[in-house]
């Protein structure tokens, strides 16, 4: 049975979020032989041109008023930003769009949002009382704006039930091939992802970005710590050492971590030990036991543990997925 997936379209939206899931979608047709699969349609206001954020102008297929009666299988919500004089970036959410969203979410089987669509989600109402996630950019945004949802900045994407929030740009593909595997399986989902030359299938809990590329801290001491902690992930880090090094008492440089990091010492190192992990298992042969000594984790069983709580996911599957050569 067909199912239909709508597409919000709105003045200004990201256009890779509205042209990435369709290409998935029809991929799937093409790899089911044309017997099963979704029907795309990009939803507006009226079926006048929406110029998009890169200022192609895209044509919709039906108007919002033309859904009313519609049974709906997936609706896909974008999103869209601005950005102030500072250089900072900020979700926007324009409050009519934000109803129609509601309104079609009644009638919608599975609600997903791609990069910060979740924004209009949330403005909606969609997410109180669940996990999502957005942009890592926007994500403190919609914490703060939000207080009621949970907000996870790490995830490439989260599943709470009937709803799905995306995180960054080309997670949107992440995100449509896991709609696609929920739907026909892992077999299918594969298929397209090797169609689109991706590495495979990543796991929800792959994270948006590195540790190497998290926001700088606020302190240089902070740093002085962040530095010595790169330089010894293969000896050992205990709290002791870490406070000793920071000329602090053991509390003091837990509080310290979790003002400035958001984080405890060892679920910062652990994630820095899982960084030169991940590293080495894209890009050497080197064996698990080989790979779990470089990063500081001595047995592969510890580092098989770390990978699971990190990234839902195993060093094996791992450099399955992503290895580079």
């Amino acid at each position: 049975m067909e199912r239909l997936i709508v597409i919000v379209l709105f003045d200004q939206v990201d256009l890779l979020d509205v042209t990435g899931p369709p290409e998935v979608f029809a991929l799937l047709r093409r790899e089911l032989d044309g017997e099963t699969g979704y029907r795309v349609v990009l939803a507006a206001e009226t079926l006048e041109p929406v110029t998009t954020s890169a200022g192609v102008r895209v044509l919709p297929d039906i108007t919002f008023d033309e859904l009313a009666s519609r049974r709906i299988d997936t609706l896909l919500v974008p999103g869209a930003v601005e950005v102030d004089e500072q250089g900072r970036v900020r979700a926007i959410s324009d409050p009519a769009v934000v109803e129609r969203v509601r309104v079609l979410a009644g009638q919608t089987r599975r609600v997903a949002s791609v990069c910060v669509g979740a924004h209009i989600l949330a403005d909606a109402g969609l997410l109180d009382g669940r996990r999502a996630t957005t942009h890592w950019s926007t994500a403190q945004q919609l914490a703060a704006e939000h207080p009621a949802i949970e907000v996870d900045a790490d995830p490439i994407f989260i599943r709470d039930k009937d709803v799905w929030t995306g995180a960054g740009l080309t997670a949107c593909l992440d995100l449509s091939l896991a709609l696609v595997a929920d739907d026909f399986g892992e077999a299918a989902a594969l298929r397209v992802a090797r169609q689109l030359v991706m590495f495979l299938k990543r796991p929800s809990g792959q994270s948006q970005f590195s540790v190497s590329l998290e926001p700088v801290s606020t302190t240089r001491r902070i740093d002085d710590v962040r530095h010595y902690i790169s330089r010894h992930l293969a000896g050992s880090l205990t709290v002791v050492d870490l406070a000793a090094h920071m000329h602090v008492s053991e509390r003091q440089l837990t509080r310290v971590f979790k003002t400035e990091l958001g984080m405890t010492p060892a679920a910062y190192i652990e994630s820095a030990r899982v960084e030169v992990a991940r590293n080495q298992l894209e890009t050497t042969d080197h064996t698990l036991e080989r790979v779990a000594s470089l990063s500081g984790f001595n047995t592969t069983d510890t580092l098989t543990r770390a990978f699971r709580r990190q990234l839902d996911t195993t060093p094996t599957e791992y450099r399955n997925r992503f290895r580079l050569n």
